[in-house]
């Protein structure tokens, strides 16, 4: 029996949320909803299970909640921040962070974490 813990995937929400220009910006929390329920029927397509997702939200999308398959975490400052606090306290765990930001990128593969973009989880939008 495997006993690793499942890959932690966070996800950059305002990011992935605003690689779209679909309108986003009229309804931020919406558009963290309807991502959040995205990643709870889809995952990350292509990743082997189990994996553990984890949304962080900022700003008007706050508010959101979790769902069955995806933690929510709320970012008390900046989501950016909040992300690299995660990967901080993931230890020696395997983590994916999704994000098309390179200072971010820069910042959690410097603590470990592999990133991938935005279309990892948007899928054909």
């Amino acid at each position: 029996m495997d006993d690793a813990p499942a890959l932690l995937v966070i996800v950059d929400g305002a990011n992935v949320v605003g690689s779209v220009p679909d309108g986003w910006w009229r309804d931020r929390r919406g558009a963290a909803e309807r991502l959040r329920d995205r990643l709870a029927a889809d995952g990350v397509p292509g990743l082997p299970g189990p994996v553990e997702i984890v949304l962080v939200v900022e700003g008007a999308a706050r508010g959101v909640g979790p769902v069955p398959g995806v933690r929510v975490e709320a970012a008390p400052g900046s989501g950016d921040d909040h992300v690299v606090e995660l990967v901080e306290r993931a230890g020696d765990r395997t983590v994916l962070v999704v994000t098309a930001d390179r200072e971010l990128r820069r910042r959690v593969t410097e603590r470990g974490a592999g990133v991938t973009g935005p279309r990892a989880v948007r899928g054909r939008d």
